[in-house]
């Protein structure tokens, strides 16, 4: 991983991320909160989709997929206060479509739009992502939404899907052999305890920041990860990540619960990691934590935002060697005293 992509991903997640307060008063302001969202829907007035309102939202005229005709392949309708969109039903040649910001609550309509490329869903009343199998959907952003499943996602050209800001609390449903173009998938701020539902080998990049995981846990399942972002988590232990890992470069585990820098060690199982993020947990706190971190982890080339210079690879190497002869030195020793103490008791005769 060269510095700039390394930066890139930092900076990804820096921006990406979001802060949670998990104080002894989170329960009561989301129960406020959902009490509050209550309120706010009941008062929502029907706003279906108009003819109208589509004529002067289409654009992009395209050939069809037949190629004898052209029609409209974009539609952007978002921030329209809109609770109805079963109009679109007829409007199958849409490919790429902007419904985000919304109040709909079904988009059931959408399962007529076959050609379907790209779906911005974002900031609705969704309770689910469940879809018809889509054969060309690409990219589909269900952030910001009242989601509890990841049920009904099965399309077998997706590659990117946000469900950030939701209330998935497992994860089901997510079929490999559906879903073998899956490279990213984003569940940031859902009620997650655990990952052990998330079986797609051939994902590169999983977000799963802010959620109430306790241990890292299904990793063997997912070999092509090249990036995880854990961060502000209740994280308390690095066992758990696999040997089949043989890709994976970069760890964001940044507020959680890591007592100690032993517990980087853990992470010798992964050859190519190049960059781990630990701030804010306890073992940050630790003397030469820099420095014990990359004596144990000598594939290093970043922790937390700082590049390990020079000097830092020097003095690490020195001390590890030092290290490694120290204790060369006592297996000698307890060897050869214990070759000394069978001289001086040898075995008794059998007869």
């Amino acid at each position: 991983m060269s510095d700039d992509e390394t930066e890139q991903i930092i900076g990804n997640e820096e921006e990406d991320g979001i802060e949670i307060d998990r104080d002894k008063d989170e329960g009561a302001e989301d129960i406020q909160g959902d009490e509050e969202d209550h309120v706010e829907e009941e008062k929502i007035q029907p706003n279906p989709l108009s003819q109208e309102l589509i004529a002067d939202s289409l654009s992009l005229l395209c050939k069809t997929g037949d190629g004898l005709s052209h029609a409209y392949a974009q539609l952007d309708i978002h921030e329209r206060e809109l609770t109805n969109i079963d109009i679109l039903k007829s409007f199958i040649h849409l490919r790429y479509v902007d419904i985000s910001k919304n109040m709909l609550k079904d988009i059931s309509a959408l399962n007529y739009l076959t050609q379907l490329l790209t779906l911005k869903a974002e900031e609705n009343l969704l309770t689910s992502a469940k879809l018809d199998e889509m054969p060309y959907l690409q990219v589909a952003n269900f952030s910001h939404n009242k989601i509890t499943t990841t049920e009904g996602i099965n399309h077998p050209m997706l590659e990117h899907i946000n469900l950030n800001h939701n209330n998935i609390q497992e994860v089901t449903g997510l079929e490999a052999g559906k879903l073998s173009r899956l490279h990213t998938l984003e569940l940031r701020n859902n009620k997650l305890k655990s990952l052990e539902g998330i079986n797609l080998p051939n994902l590169k990049n999983l977000f799963v920041a802010s959620n109430l995981l306790k241990k890292i846990e299904g990793m063997s399942r997912l070999p092509g990860l090249n990036t995880i972002h854990l961060r502000e988590n209740q994280i308390e232990s690095l066992e758990g990540f696999s040997e089949l890992q043989m890709n994976l470069q970069y760890i964001n585990l940044r507020g959680n619960a890591i007592p100690n820098v032993r517990e980087v060690t853990k992470l010798k199982v992964l050859p190519m990691l190049r960059a781990v993020v630990l701030s804010e947990n306890p073992c940050a706190e630790e003397d030469d934590y820099r420095l014990e971190t990359l004596i144990a982890i000598r594939t290093l080339e970043r922790l937390d935002k700082d590049e390990y210079s020079p000097e830092e690879r020097s003095e690490a190497e020195e001390i590890a060697e030092k290290r490694r002869a120290e204790e060369e030195e006592k297996a000698g020793e307890e060897t050869e005293h214990f070759e000394s103490t069978l001289g001086e008791n040898p075995a008794a005769p059998e007869f």
